[in-house]
């Protein structure tokens, strides 16, 4: 089927949908928000007294958006709190990416998406690999995500010793997962 006859065939209000739905808000104002959300607003609610979160926006819109993102993960419900962590992480870099993206910066081509290691492990063995480098520990470790998980934790201990709020749980456990990511404990290191 010739692709100019299936694109005169989709009305534009699809094909802006499509660019808003899609690009707009999948893939940059709901990183943002998140990110922003996240860690940003929810530890600075806890270091500025004058910033205060109501139920509505601190406890059910992120449990709102905690269950829908949970709706479609039934097999590994039990999970899901790990997964929220981790996605916080990692919306730190969608974030960053988005941003760079936008901005057109020269580091644009610098992100790599997905990396097939099955294809590179089939192509290795059929070539005389050399030596084996072994992985350094400052390629493994990863100051953006100490830093958050540094600024997380210091805004949990405000909330012990000075807040009412319990939020220093949640600041807790997002602070451990950025660690893990900023010690390189989680994904596959690739020597070059």
């Amino acid at each position: 089927m010739d692709l100019s006859y299936t694109m005169q065939r989709v009305s534009l209000y699809k094909k802006l949908h499509l660019v808003y739905d899609f690009f707009l808000v999948r893939k940059i104002i709901a990183h943002w928000v998140t990110f922003f959300f996240y860690c940003i607003v929810i530890p600075f609610a806890i270091v500025i007294p004058e910033l205060h979160l109501t139920k509505p926006i601190a406890i059910y819109l992120p449990a709102t958006i905690t269950i829908l993102n949970a709706a479609c993960t039934k097999r590994s419900f039990h999970l899901l709190v790990v997964w929220i962590l981790f996605e916080n992480v990692m919306s730190l870099h969608r974030t960053k990416a988005a941003i760079i993206g936008l901005l057109e910066a020269n580091r644009a081509n610098e992100w790599v998406v997905t990396e097939k290691l099955g294809n590179a492990a089939k192509q290795r063995q059929n070539v005389r690999v050399p030596k084996r480098k072994t992985c350094k520990i400052r390629e493994r470790i990863h100051l953006l995500e100490i830093m958050m998980g540094v600024f997380m934790l210091q805004c949990a201990l405000y909330d012990v010793i000075f807040g009412n709020d319990l939020f220093y749980v949640y600041l807790v456990l997002q602070a451990l997962a950025f660690f893990v990511v900023g010690f390189g404990c989680v994904g596959t290191q690739v020597p070059d």
